[in-house]
């Protein structure tokens, strides 16, 4: 039986978050990001999961044809938030997406990626802070938009 390595808590970034139980090395593959995978337009039409919090989603972009949808089939990949200074990154493999480290990440850390979100919409300040990034990184960007 495989020991976890790792565990969904409460998170000081945002609502839940990914935590090492172990350590990792750089360049580890930490867990898949799995969910139903769906069409651009199906997530646009199931948009938004939450209507009270429309911003906040469980989608990863395959390409521009298809997205994982992590709120059906998904597992705790989904939970790992967002940082301007992130241990982690997304590797696209086969069209399959993994959660992989960029540095050593250490026993009780939290996980963290940068969704480079992009939206359609005119950047203004008013998008920037639609989307506002709460990393608390030092050269934080403020925002989670690419």
């Amino acid at each position: 039986m495989n020991t976890p390595r790792i565990e969904v808590l409460s998170s000081r970034v945002h609502g839940k978050g990914v935590f090492a139980l172990t350590g990792f090395i750089a360049g580890e593959t930490v867990i898949e990001y799995v969910g139903e995978i769906i069409s651009m337009g199906e997530a646009q039409r199931r948009h938004p999961h939450d209507p009270s919090n429309p911003e906040h989603t469980f989608y990863f972009h395959i390409d521009d044809a298809r997205v994982i949808d992590g709120l059906y089939g998904g597992n705790a990949s989904r939970w790992i938030n967002h940082s301007c200074r992130p241990n982690c990154e997304p590797v696209e493999r086969d069209g399959r997406i993994f959660i992989q480290t960029r540095r050593q990440v250490w026993r009780g850390e939290e996980l963290t990626f940068n969704y480079g979100l992009v939206s359609d919409e005119p950047m203004t300040d008013v998008l920037k802070t639609k989307y506002s990034c709460r990393c608390g990184a030092k050269k934080c960007k403020g925002t989670m938009l690419a």
